[in-house]
């Protein structure tokens, strides 16, 4: 068994997510973060198709963004030119690694082994800010195009050369200009090293490329890497930033995006919506972690890696998969049959989904199949998939389950894959979270897979051994949020305010996420104007939202005040009295469910309701004895919930068995005994009904069909509408007369029932039902109820006993009932399941009627009832709709920020420029955060003032008051932070990140401001601290060492202050006596750009020469392989630990200036440089001897 890993710090920032916490507050809440992509990004004018076929475009239009991100440029005392020369990636994956730290116990990377501290980061292709600036060095091809199709077209060359001009400015203008470091900015391996260099890690860092399994790969390596002991620390985890034309196009034409909608393990698969994010978790091994008391959130036992070999590169293969999965339980010692939940790679698509399940179920029932069925789910239905990041969000949510001992839910996946749903399925997904069991292990497991056929599992573990017997508050208000849809409420005295209203909300729902929907209605509903203008939207997108306010406000345009369409979900009305409400209440041939749906999940009540009164999942789902009751609790379910949002209807029509529900409504009986009744009737039906009955619906009136049915054993069992006739009897004469009716042009057709109800071949059933009913206690009714019995109005007198005795085998008298009732009605519900009745009532009355489809998979029925209720003037309370649902604040001023690209800041568009403040004292005050938001705007050099080396920059006295004052402006203006960032104790190089010249050039400009002689040597002071610095220029100008700065000696034009002229004197010195003791046993290196005579001598003395580094040898000729020669011996002295010397012979002054910035930046790094003519007879002697001399 491998030792246990301990997860001790996790931190993240994912769409709707800046942190772990509320990444998981978001999977159990199912908050999905899918929104339109915005222009500034992508703008889908120029990218978009509907046609998959069309070149070089994207089908798919919805992705999950961040928003709102902020890069805190001061806290990190990042220079401004370096912030803009970098990808991104860079400072988010540095953020986010730096909270991951203070998440563990180091903040600030303060008590970690530093020595011994790896980052493994996961990522492929950078990001795409470092691709859109490529954009700048293309000019020349642009260029060419230009004047090529100018030239085509005979435009005059004056006017052509100023226009291709104009357009070089407006081309390159979002685009940062290439410095010194563009190239270590743009690179994926550098996020990695440039966290290492903040934070001074010397453990290893660099970049793991797995395509969609990078991050993973990335911990699987930092789990070796502390294994082996090469690690003691490892902070692992995967950055992605990549929305561009480049993958988006590339998905598209493999066919991997979703079409409608992203579904994930579902039997509608067809793809994902792409995402963005980052995550990183601080990893040590198990027991250290104890040893330093380090917070624990899982450990991980196991990990494993495979390839799919043969496989395709974008196609997954179950052997391969099955490989990493047996790797990674070896190592942690237990089967993948203790596994009670796996975070899978679940992008969506529907091959990746079936091989992923397919695998999973195939390990677990090769390891046990008794095994019970584990949970399976993918944060990628929250967030999208962010390929590189994907696997350390999956990780980090398994993490989070295990530590708080809840499983969670698969958002949107109504109908679950087939390998989800067989009789033997080894998984199974959940549509609402849940706690643990306490009898199955704490045990989670983790994949990914990724282009190239490479996969990743690990294996994790809980550390918690107290097991959770409850779920709390909260976690209860998460789990019961869900909706597929959601209601919006405005109201207002007058129509104009209305429509401010209304435009208001249309400005902003376009660009809102999925999640942000739910925010956005909670915020209106709780901030309801008083008035009589009333209007109500039911939508479940901000698509759906943004087409149905567009809707309406054409309508208040054309003065409509009142509509009702519960087709599209719009609902208008100004009514100053409450509106008449009446119940419909279904009956059998209405749907049957067995469960509360998504009611229950959002219900207290309802979820009761089923728990005290289960339903066995039937053979027969449409058997009497099963479907009536569950009709009737379907039904029960929509008048609890309908009366904790206040509504209740002045009159109620129940169908057929629905009169039940609807005397119980009245208070003829109690819930107990509602339950108790139908379930008595639907049993003796099913003992004692005729089972060679049938029953068919006929489009025509009563009149006709009495008349076609004269002379068959038939009756008419039900008056449903004016065109639509119910018959009942034999078998046999039901499917005859169908015929009959279709050869005279009537539509016919035979309904899907079990016995031939409301008939005498259901006769036999009445006296049980009669019976039962004696021993119930029926009260008189106290609400009016149009008995569908007797088509009227039943009163408290009314023998309720024998109205139901003869409504067994009495006809349904729907017609008449409705059509009495809805003189005083303005609105029906159908308070149950189905849209039967609402359908019937729409043929009948021109009263509106919506159907709830309790216990269904939609609550935009409900909410639907909910608007029209509303809008019509009932009183109901909004509130109960929101009170238990996680949501966030809204506010209506919402400006969204997200990442720009450059390449969507069209040449045209005026660049807004990031304003600099101004105090009353005349500072320049430099915003403390820098929005990532407004990275475009600042790489093409706008908003912060960028220092340029051929200014010049000295600062004003009287804006300084000593030294010190004076080179922390300096170096603010520098570095483009204000001058409260810059500390005496931050050192130029490695806290402030300058590199050795500019530090040279600082302290140039100080000398020269203080009008002292600049230094000789100003990169002397490369790594000194800021109070250093200062100090020694007071000092100079105490003592006055260093002479005043006059007109003649004033550096020529063009020539920096810290540049001097000199010439070169040769001084005779001895060397030391007593050569310093070198490691006999060394080992040099020889490079040289040209193969010479003294090359070959100089490989040779060397053998023998104790002391072990690299010797670059410079010939006179000077060339592009000189400095190769020279720069590639400075990389290979740093990249073996053991290497004490850097050594430069040369015959010429040709790299003294690079071996002595080398030494500046590695003073541990003896480094020696031998100028020598190149015929001198003693020149090896010599150079020998100067090497074992030397040092520092």
């Amino acid at each position: 068994m491998t030792p246990a890993l301990a997860i001790v710090g996790m931190a993240c920032c994912y769409p709707d997510a800046h942190s772990p916490a509320e990444l998981w507050e978001n999977v159990l809440a199912q908050r999905r973060s899918f929104r339109r992509m915005p222009s500034e990004r992508l703008n889908l004018s120029d990218y978009w198709s509907s046609n998959p076929t069309v070149p070089d475009r994207t089908y798919a239009s919805e992705a999950a963004l961040i928003e709102g991100y902020e890069f805190d440029r001061v806290d990190f005392r990042v220079v401004g030119s370096t912030f803009r020369s970098a990808d991104l990636a860079h400072w988010l994956a540095l953020d986010i690694a730096n909270r991951a730290l203070a998440d563990a116990g180091f903040p600030n990377a303060e008590g970690i082994p530093r020595e011994s501290t790896g980052v493994l980061l996961g990522n492929t292709l950078t990001g795409e800010f470092s691709r859109a600036n490529t954009m700048r060095l293309r000019w020349p091809y642009v260029r060419r195009v230009v004047e090529a199709t100018l030239n085509q077209t005979n435009y005059p060359p004056e006017q052509g050369s100023a226009l291709v001009k104009m357009l070089e400015q407006q081309y390159k203008q979002p685009f940062p200009e290439i410095s010194e470091e563009t190239l270590a900015g743009n690179l994926s391996n550098t996020i990695a090293g440039r966290i290492c260099n903040y934070f001074n890690f010397k453990g290893g860092g660099y970049a793991v490329d797995g395509a969609c399994s990078s991050s993973l790969l990335a911990i699987a390596h930092a789990c070796s890497g502390l294994v082996s002991g090469d690690l003691d620390v490892a902070l692992a985890g995967g950055v992605d930033l990549s929305l561009d034309p480049f993958e988006l196009v590339g998905f598209a034409k493999a066919g991997a995006l979703a079409t409608d909608e992203m579904r994930v393990y579902d039997a509608r698969s067809t793809g994902f919506w792409p995402g963005e994010g980052r995550g990183f978790v601080v990893l040590m091994r198990h027991a250290d972690a104890i040893v330093q008391n380090c917070p624990i959130y899982a450990v991980i036992r196991g990990w494993g890696v495979s390839s799919d070999g043969h496989g395709g590169m974008t196609r997954p293969e179950v052997e391969g998969q099955l490989l990493a999965l047996q790797r990674a339980y070896r190592r942690a010692g237990f089967g993948i049959d203790t596994v009670t939940y796996f975070e899978g790679h679940g992008t969506g698509t529907s091959v990746g989904d079936a091989t992923e399940l397919k695998t999973l179920s195939r390990a677990r029932q090769e390891s046990n199949p008794d095994a019970p069925a584990a949970v399976i789910s993918s944060i990628k239905a929250n967030i999208g998939h962010t390929k590189a990041a994907a696997g350390i969000a999956g990780l980090i949510k398994a993490t989070l389950a295990l530590h708080h001992q809840v499983i969670p839910p698969m958002p949107m996946c109504d109908q679950p894959h087939g390998l989800l749903t067989a009789t033997d399925a080894a998984l199974r997904v959940l549509p609402q979270g849940k706690l643990w069991s306490e009898d199955t292990p704490l045990r989670a497991g983790v994949g990914a897979m990724g282009f190239g056929g490479i996969n990743a599992h690990i294996v994790l573990e809980g550390n918690n051994c107290d097991r959770r017997h409850s779920l709390n508050h909260k976690e209860k208000i998460l789990l019961h949020s869900p909706q597929d849809a959601e209601l919006f409420l405005f109201q207002a005295e007058q129509v104009d305010q209305l429509q401010q209203q209304v435009a208001q909300v249309l400005e902003i729902a376009p660009r809102l996420s999925r999640a942000e929907v739910t925010d956005l209605a909670v915020h209106l509903a709780q901030s309801l104007n008083p008035g009589t203008v009333r209007v109500a939207i039911v939508a479940g997108t901000p698509m759906e939202l943004t087409t149905r306010l567009e809707v309406l406000a054409t309508w208040l345009k054309e003065g409509i005040t009142e509509r009702l369409e519960p087709d599209t979900g719009i609902f208008l009305g100004k009514r100053t009295t409450p509106s008449r409400l009446g119940f419909l209440f279904p009956g059998q041939a209405s749907p049957t469910y067995f469960n509360g749906g998504c009611w229950e999940h959002r219900f207290d009540q309802v979820r009761d309701l089923y728990a005290q009164n289960p339903f066995p999942q039937p053979e027969d789902g449409k058997a009497t004895a099963i479907a009536q009751p569950a009709i009737v609790t379907a039904s029960k379910a929509a008048l609890l919930v309908l009366q904790q949002l206040g509504l209740t209807a002045d009159i109620a029509i129940g169908h057929s068995l629905g009169e039940i529900t609807a005397l119980h409504w009245a208070g003829a009986f109690d819930q107990e005994a509602l339950l108790r009744i139908t379930q008595v009737r639907g049993q003796a039906i099913t003992d004692f009904g005729s089972a060679t009955g049938a029953m068919a619906s006929i489009r025509s009136s009563q009149q006709v069909i009495r008349q076609l049915i004269n002379g068959y054993p038939v009756v008419i069992a039900g008056l449903n509408t004016p065109q639509q006739t119910i018959i009942s009897g034999e078998v046999d004469a039901i499917v005859d007369l169908i015929n009959k009716a279709q050869a005279q042009g009537l539509k016919a057709v035979t309904l899907s029932v079990s016995h031939g109800f409301h008939s005498d071949l259901v006769s036999a059933a009445a006296e049980p039902l009669a019976k039962h009913l004696t021993t119930e206690t029926i009260q008189p009714l106290q609400r009016k109820v149009i008995s569908t019995v007797t088509g009227s109005l039943l009163t408290a007198e009314t023998d309720v006993r024998s109205l139901l005795y003869q409504q067994v085998t009495a006809p349904v008298r729907f017609l008449e009932a409705i059509t009495q009732a809805s003189q005083e009605v303005d609105l029906w519900i159908e308070v149950g399941p189905g849209r039967v009745l609402s359908g019937l009532a729409k043929d009948c009355v021109e009263t509106p009627a919506i159907a709830l489809d309790a216990s269904g998979p939609s609550l935009q029925g409900l909410l639907q009832a909910v608007g029209a209720a509303f809008v019509l003037g009932s009183s109901i309370d909004p509130n109960a709709l929101f009170s238990d649902r996680f949501t966030r604040p809204f506010n209506l001023n919402w400006q969204p920020k997200f990442f720009v690209n450059p390449c969507e800041l069209a040449p045209q568009l005026q660049l807004q420029e990031v304003s600099i403040q101004t105090s009353d004292n005349g500072k320049t005050s430099i915003p403390k955060t820098a929005l990532v938001s407004e990275i475009g705007i600042e790489a093409g050099g706008k908003g912060f003032d960028a220092y340029h080396p051929n200014e010049q920059s000295m600062v004003k006295q009287e804006t300084w008051e000593s030294p010190k004052e004076l080179l922390r402006q300096l170096v603010a203006q520098r570095i483009e932070l204000p001058t409260t960032a810059i500390q005496d104790n931050h050192r130029l190089l490695s806290d402030l990140h300058l590199n050795s010249i500019t530090v040279g050039q600082l302290v140039a400009e100080a000398a020269r401001s203080l009008a002292l002689e600049p230094s000789a040597a100003p990169t002397n002071y490369a790594d000194a601290t800021v109070a250093e610095v200062a100090q020694a220029l007071e000092d100079l100008v105490r003592t006055g060492r260093s002479t005043p700065i006059d007109g003649v000696n004033q550096p020529p034009s063009g020539i920096d202050a810290w540049v001097r002229t000199f010439t070169v004197e040769w001084r005779d010195r001895p060397l030391s006596s007593q050569p310093h003791s070198l490691d006999p046993e060394g080992g040099w290196q020889i490079l040289t750009a040209s193969n010479t005579p003294f090359a070959e001598v100089l490989q040779e003395a060397f053998q023998t020469c104790p002391g072990q580094g690299v010797v670059v040898y410079l010939s006179v000729e000077q060339d592009k392989q000189t400095i190769d020669c020279l720069l590639s011996g400075a990389q290979q002295v740093l990249a073996e630990d053991e290497n004490t010397h850097f050594v430069l012979v040369q015959h010429a002054a040709i790299g003294g200036g690079v071996a002595r910035t080398f030494h500046l930046e590695n003073p541990e790094i003896t480094t020696c440089v031998v100028t020598i003519p190149e015929d001198h007879p003693q020149s090896v002697i010599y150079i020998l001897a100067e090497v074992q001399a030397a040092k520092g």
